[in-house]
């Protein structure tokens, strides 16, 4: 598991590692395997018992935004402590001082492990590579003074991306938003675009019969050659008010969907260019701009932080007051909301994992609920 004190330490800490675990489907980054929200475990349960459930094991961690990742039976975490001293736990601690960084409860991105190495990203910039096992350091980085990162308001949110040899990292840095390092190295490989930098973490998809990494920065949605960082395609989107995407891209064959509570839901189409069909291009199909006065009259769907489903036909997510809408995926057009799963609250939301035909949701409240849309 990492820790972050609230003096100025970040810790990478791993909360155990057992010698021997049963078989079962890890979930090593952020948003599963394929960090699309889907869960393939067998032998799940159909339903919950009422009440609560039964504690298998506990450990005390301090404040922190990241989700655990698992990987061949540990299990990751960033966190931050503010007492004797301010550090984000393997405990692995280093020092972060959240100066430019907004609600300073702890670090953000969710850790990925890969290969027996685990990659976290502390909200001031801090990159370490450990070794999964023993927490001992291979890397690290001091990627703010690296770059001279234009600090999001919320700090750096977007968990690493695994591509072949590289780490692939969305930090809003000068002339490098997005940034390739050698995984094994922390070296520079390549450094791409001039957007400012927002939250939402970098997605991996085939376009044109090649890999191409999608990512949304605070000024636009850009299609990079993840070995290279070419930019192979770039629609602009300046946020009205400032860059507050945090919503991970979520795909549906050549479909791409994006929600943002200032700036409304934009869908995408991935295409090729029309005089070379090897040319990864992107068309706009529809946009619905942003309406925040009150709950009724926001469109479409603005989510705050909730990153939707998207299963072809339908949208379904929590819009930032706490709706869950479901939208026509044709349209962007509203079908229907409803507030059991939440309440109504302003910043509501639910984390969703797709298992089978249903729904597991955890909501803000602490509670697990499994549904069908």
């Amino acid at each position: 598991m990492l820790h972050v004190r609230g003096a100025v330490f970040v810790t990478l800490v791993s909360i155990f590692g057992l010698t021997h675990f049963a078989a079962a489907e890890d979930w090593p980054q952020w948003r599963g395997i394929n960090r699309d929200g889907v869960w393939t475990e067998s032998g799940i349960v159909d339903r919950l018992p009422s009440g609560q459930l039964p504690i298998k094991w506990r450990v005390e961690v301090g404040s922190g935004y990241s989700g655990p990742t698992v990987a061949e039976g540990r299990v990751f975490l960033t966190d931050r402590l503010t007492k004797p001293e301010e550090i984000e736990r393997w405990k692995h601690e280093y020092p972060a001082a959240y100066g430019r960084v907004g609600y300073p409860a702890g670090p953000r991105a969710s850790v990925t492990v890969h290969q027996g190495k685990a990659y976290a990203l502390g909200a001031t910039g801090a990159m370490y590579c450990v070794e999964a096992a023993s927490g001992k350091i291979l890397w690290q980085a001091d990627l703010n003074e690296r770059y001279a990162i234009d600090m999001p308001i919320w700090g750096i949110t977007a968990a690493p991306l695994i591509f072949e040899n590289l780490v692939i990292l969305h930090i809003g840095g000068r002339d490098a938003c997005i940034v390739g390092l050698h995984k094994d190295t922390g070296a520079e490989v390549w450094k791409s675009l001039s957007d400012r930098g927002q939250y939402s973490a970098p997605i991996l998809v085939e376009q044109a019969g090649q890999p191409v990494a999608i990512c949304w920065t605070g000024d636009s949605v850009a299609g990079l050659a993840p070995a290279t960082g070419t930019v192979l395609w770039r629609v602009p989107w300046k946020p009205r008010n400032m860059p507050i995407g945090v919503a991970t891209p979520v795909v549906h064959g050549d479909r791409v969907f994006f929600t943002s509570f200032y700036d409304g839901s934009l869908m995408l189409k991935l295409t090729t260019a029309k005089d070379d069909p090897t040319k990864p291009a992107v068309e706009t199909l529809w946009q619905r701009v942003g309406r925040n006065e009150n709950p009724p009259n926001t469109d479409a769907l603005q989510s705050i932080i909730a990153t939707p489903v998207f299963d072809g036909t339908h949208i379904y997510g929590v819009d930032s007051y706490g709706q869950l809408r479901c939208l026509d995926a044709a349209t962007g057009d509203r079908l229907w909301e409803d507030l059991t799963a939440v309440p109504m609250d302003r910043w509501s939301t639910i984390h969703f994992v797709r298992h089978g035909d249903k729904y597991w949701l955890f909501n803000e409240q602490g509670e697990l609920i499994i549904a069908r849309l």
